[in-house]
């Protein structure tokens, strides 16, 4: 198992291709999350690397989660936010942060593995809106999902985090056991 800081170099760089593919007629397309569809979801994924490293370095993200990051160049401003979260979590000290999270603030681990489960899901929803499934990261997926699997995962559960786990074809991938286990539907067909 890969330490937390190096999945979450490998969940930027999954998304980042992921991101490059995205045509800007593909924007509007819906997404497994439920409501979102490609915009507000990469905006929601660009806002929150913006946040979280805020927070590690102690300065001002600048805006609020849900405020236009992208502007009028979303793979640009996906680009400038993803080298501003890397390099905060690889800042000396980051895992012993304690980071301030919109439901309170959460130990630096804890932190870190909720950012790794935005940057990964996020990532594979937009992979399958988009028509990139190639592109998933089925072992960090796999990583994630066993890590999920050993924890309390029900608190979140509570609504508007993720819903009941749903069903997963038996020759499921592991991006797809990954997003059922979440309450997400699993197949590119549903974020069409």
């Amino acid at each position: 198992m890969t330490s937390v800081i190096e999945q979450i170099d490998r969940a930027i760089d999954m998304t980042a291709a992921i991101v490059k593919g995205i045509d800007p007629d593909q924007l509007g397309a819906g997404t497994p999350c439920p409501g979102w569809d490609v915009r507000t979801e990469l905006n929601h994924l660009v806002g929150g690397m913006r946040i979280f490293a805020a927070e590690l370095t102690g300065t001002e993200a600048g805006a609020d989660h849900e405020s236009d990051w992208l502007g009028a160049d979303p793979q640009g401003a996906f680009a400038v936010a993803a080298d501003l979260d890397r390099a905060a979590w690889h800042r000396p000290g980051a895992l012993e942060t304690s980071v301030r999270l919109g439901f309170g603030t959460v130990p630096g681990p804890m932190a870190a593995l909720i950012h790794l489960t935005e940057m990964l899901v996020h990532g594979v929803d937009l992979a399958l809106a988009t028509h990139q499934e190639h592109l998933v990261d089925q072992r960090s997926c796999e990583e994630l999902l066993s890590v999920m699997r050993g924890m309390d995962f029900d608190a979140y559960r509570r609504p508007g985090m993720f819903g009941p786990e749903l069903p997963a074809p038996a020759d499921a991938t592991a991006h797809q056991r990954l997003l059922a286990f979440l309450g997400r539907a699993a197949t590119s067909e549903t974020a069409r």
